[in-house]
């Protein structure tokens, strides 16, 4: 069969053709640059829990030492410590608590002990990671990059697609599937005819990438209405390693000019505020970032699909564009490799849509609804007690990876959810979320990380079972239900992989949970069952009766409010959709002409 088509070689393109080729589906990657990035210390991306594992699994295994997780997070207001959350992370004053002043405005601890304290996020600069996934790409047989290029033209047919580049290697690719993970000017979608509606300049940055010593070591901060005359209404700093912070000031709605000059003096004066006085300093790297929210109409026609930011754009309120992106590559990649392995599976594919959209429309709607609370001048919220604290807290969610602005999504209303059953039972981890990371140990012994064992093209059966840490092997393989559950897991419709584990948050012995390749939890079982267990894998595979509708139908999206875009300016208007059987050459300048 032919190779996956990935248009972009960007994160999120490299980190779906290293994913497919985890599961072994070859692709061609096919970009418009040369493979070489000017180091931007200014422009980073912040890596979530679940996202910095997959650049792990994928051969990203360096990360850490050109990133860094930070060891804290800081809210401030005017010239007081609200909030104090320290995070599990490797750098200095991990697992410190919230610092008090002793009075009744003081900051308020978000943790309750060391053990629970949250994951910390990777800050790291993007070009450092677009070197890393290349790196991994180069060493992976199955992923072959393509000469610098643009697609001109593409082709859809029942059997596959065909792309035409232009470029000095002009030439024609023909693939099995194709993917638009070529950015917010997307050639793949205009050429696909699908809008790409949304707001403009959401809100406006302007960044610096210094060097300088500032009072908290390996911590992030957020510092709103700072009592300092060019401040302005918010600034973040967020750490780097070798002592370089990224440092952003939140710009006025209406752009002001941002000058050298006026930059220096932000600089400056910020640093003093912070530390008393303004400390020697190595301004390394600058920029004005505009932040855009905007959400494809839809994310699949036919063989082609899109991913990262050619399907949407955010990132107001700490949200992370790329992170988003990513799990759209890992959602995706586990779909195709089946499609690419076992023939057609329509409404496994369309899930990608169902559920991916989904979660970034909901990502857009918590910040839509939360910007004008936050940015629009406090007004009559301003009077209420405890707003301005309710506040940090939420933009503290969307910078550290939790509640509706940041968590992980949960794809509980997903068309691959099954059918309810008695044997279900509840655990910690509710259907469609990501599932907790747990020691397991595999049959032959091997005790890793659950997340160790993610995203190899084939669901994972977990049996919690506490005991089995202290028992021999041999003895537990063949004692309880195990003997069952292992028929079980032969009898399905697919390969899959049985692990066991001592205990699992909310779990009670002989739970036996579904795992998606994904990482996923498609059901938990109370028992052995292995009609039920059937069942849901053909559930899981899009290949079982749907236990809820799509929630994610494009056509009714959001009406579009003044001051919105209905689409790209950049978009032309192809000529109309055709039908789904038939063969269609569609060209960059817009028309889609039968062949």
């Amino acid at each position: 069969m032919d190779p996956v088509i990935v248009v972009g070689a960007g994160p999120v393109g490299l980190t779906l053709s290293l994913a497919l080729a985890a599961q072994g589906v070859p692709s061609v990657v096919l970009g418009e640059g040369t493979g070489t990035e000017e180091p931007r210390l200014a422009r980073t991306v912040v890596l979530r829990e679940d996202t910095a594992d997959l650049m792990d699994r994928l051969g990203c295994r360096d990360l850490d030492r050109v990133g860094l997780r930070w060891s804290g997070w800081r809210s401030m207001r005017r010239k007081q410590l609200v909030r104090h959350v320290p995070l599990d992370g490797d750098a200095l004053g991990a697992g410190v608590q919230g610092e008090n002043p002793g009075d009744g405005d003081g900051p308020a601890p978000d943790v309750r002990s060391a053990e629970a304290l949250p994951p910390a996020p990777l800050h790291i600069p993007q070009h450092a990671l677009s070197v890393a996934l290349r790196a991994a790409a180069a060493a992976e047989p199955l992923v072959q990059m393509g000469p610098p290029s643009r697609i001109d033209t593409l082709e859809q047919d029942p059997h596959g697609v065909t792309v035409h580049t232009k470029g000095p290697s002009s030439t024609w690719w023909r693939g099995s599937y194709v993917v638009g993970c070529d950015g917010a000017r997307s050639t793949v979608r205009k050429l696909l005819d699908i809008r790409f509606p949304g707001r403009t300049a959401v809100e406006r940055h302007a960044v610096a990438a210094l060097r300088a010593e500032l009072p908290w070591p390996g911590e992030a901060v957020l510092h709103r209405q700072p009592p300092w005359r060019t401040a302005g209404a918010e600034i973040s700093a967020r750490p780097l390693p070798d002592g370089v912070w990224r440092v952003d000031w939140l710009l006025p709605p209406r752009g002001e000019l941002v000058t050298p000059e006026a930059l220096i003096t932000r600089i400056r004066d910020s640093l003093a505020g912070w530390c008393g006085e303004t400390p020697a300093y190595e301004l390394l790297d600058t920029g004005v970032h505009t932040l855009h929210h905007r959400l494809a109409r839809r994310w699949r026609r036919q063989r082609a699909f899109l991913a990262g930011d050619a399907a949407h754009l955010l990132g107001a309120l700490g949200t992370q564009g790329l992170d988003e992106g990513i799990r759209d590559a890992e959602n995706l990649a586990w779909k195709l490799a089946h499609a690419w392995h076992d023939g057609p599976a329509d409404p496994l594919l369309d899930s990608y849509q169902s559920e991916r959209r989904a979660a970034v429309a909901s990502r857009l709607r918590a910040a839509d609804q939360s910007l004008p609370i936050l940015r629009g001048g406090g007004g009559l919220r301003a009077l209420i007690p405890g707003a301005a604290r309710g506040h940090d807290s939420l933009l503290a969610d969307g910078h550290l990876g939790r509640g509706a602005l940041g968590a992980p999504p949960s794809y509980s209303h997903s068309p691959l959810a099954p059918p309810h059953s008695e044997a279900h039972t509840a655990v910690g981890t509710p259907p469609g979320a990501p599932v907790a990371d747990v020691r397991v140990t595999a049959p032959d012994g091997t005790t890793v990380r659950l997340r160790e064992r993610l995203g190899q093209g084939h669901p994972l059966v977990v049996l919690v079972a506490p005991g089995t840490g202290v028992w021999d092997r041999r003895h537990w393989r063949t004692a309880g239900v195990m003997p069952r559950l292992t028929d079980a897991v032969a009898a399905l419709p697919v390969t899959a992989e049985l692990l066991v584990t001592e205990s699992y948050p909310g779990a009670s012995a002989h739970t036996v949970l579904l795992v998606r390749p994904d990482g996923h939890l498609t059901a938990a079982f109370s028992g052995v069952h292995p009609a039920e267990l059937h069942t849901a894998t053909l559930a899981a595979l899009g290949r079982g009766p749907r236990a809820v509708e799509d929630p994610s139908e494009p056509e009714r999206a959001r009406p579009v409010t003044p001051g919105d875009s209905e689409e790209d300016p950049a978009d032309e208007d192809p000529g109309p959709e055709q039908p789904p059987g038939s063969r269609a050459r569609v060209h960059a300048d817009g028309a889609a002409r039968p062949r």
